[in-house]
């Protein structure tokens, strides 16, 4: 009996799937006619990180439903779902699983060591155990790097530019995602030793935590906020932002997304090539290629942008320094 069979194209919201037999999962891969592939993200259903990662499979030649399947998992910010998940696409036998950020892609690994993994996004694969180097990955996970913790220190230098002297800033972080989280607030901490700025660091876990956390942020005297990169805080960007400016507070966001829904300054990799890169590996591995022997990719783009529309709102100047480095300008 065919695969097609006893599997749905995607479930929405991580919904539960009646799994298959190892067994019954091998047999059906052997007669499967198209490539599977699995991908597994904290995001919520059909976000445009899955959209990139869609059409960078296009540009190579690639239609779903016709030379290639994809089986997603979609964590809504549920990292605790991730090895389930993981599972899943393992027992079903998919030829290559793609785990958006650190923890996603720990879990695929975990999982299987024998299909191949691409990460994306992944701030420290090496540090994380996820591979042996950068250019010899040596194991069955390969993709690209967002180097994004290293870029928290270059986000507290950007709202500085915009407070006075010795200001108090304040850094969401979400302990739902910790191993990322950590490497950023590390960077966070070793900034503000440097520069002698002091932090607050406040923790979210979810959208009903954020109310309180801008509370205790306004109750210690916070003048800005920098806001963590995380896929919870991305797909709640608007809210946040609405709160930030509700208590006053300039922020900024970890990529451009966060400038769109509200903050007022954004810094970080370009993602939509990260999920465009992702689709390159597959293809690669798709054709032959193993995991080992593909280095892994960190960014050559950053972006910074700006919302004037925020500015206004918050009543605040941008200088025309900082203005003159951004790559884009929202008005």
């Amino acid at each position: 009996m065919r695969r097609r069979e006893f599997i749905s194209s995607s479930l929405a919201g991580g919904a539960a799937l009646a799994l298959l037999p190892t067994a019954a999962a091998s047999q059906s891969a052997r007669k499967r006619a198209i490539p599977l592939v699995g991908y597994l993200s904290p995001e919520s259903q059909s976000p445009r990180s899955a959209k990139d990662f869609r059409e960078g499979m296009q540009d190579l030649g690639y239609v779903a439903g016709q030379n290639i399947e994809i089986e997603y998992r979609w964590g809504n910010g549920a990292f605790h779902r991730f090895p389930d998940f993981a599972a899943e696409l393992v027992t079903l036998d998919v030829d290559v699983i793609v785990a958006i950020v650190t923890q996603a892609a720990l879990a695929a690994k975990k999982a299987t060591s024998m299909i191949p993994i691409v990460m994306v996004g992944v701030a420290d694969p090496v540090g994380t155990g996820l591979i042996a180097s950068l250019s010899h990955p040596g194991s069955n996970v390969t993709g690209t790097s967002s180097v994004a913790a290293d870029l928290v220190g270059k986000q507290l230098e950007l709202i500085q530019e915009l407070l006075p002297k010795g200001s108090l800033i304040a850094v969401l972080w979400n302990p739902a995602n910790l191993v990322f989280q950590q490497l950023q607030l590390k960077q966070a901490e070793e900034a503000s030793r440097t520069s002698g700025v002091p932090l607050q660091k406040q923790p979210a876990r979810s959208p009903e935590e954020f109310a309180d956390a801008f509370a205790a942020i306004r109750k210690e005297g916070a003048r800005a906020l920098v806001i963590l990169g995380d896929p919870t805080f991305t797909l709640h960007a608007e809210a946040l932002s609405k709160l930030a400016i509700e208590n006053r507070l300039p922020t900024v966001g970890a990529n451009r997304r966060s400038a769109e829904a509200g903050c007022l300054v954004a810094y970080g990799p370009s993602y939509p090539w990260l999920s465009r890169r992702a689709a390159v590996y597959v293809d690669k591995i798709l054709k032959g290629a193993k995991p080992s022997d593909l280095p892994v990719e960190q960014p050559t783009k950053f972006e910074l942008v700006i919302n004037l529309k925020t500015a206004k709102a918050l009543g605040l100047v941008v200088p025309p320094s900082v203005l003159a480095r951004a790559d884009e300008v929202l008005e």
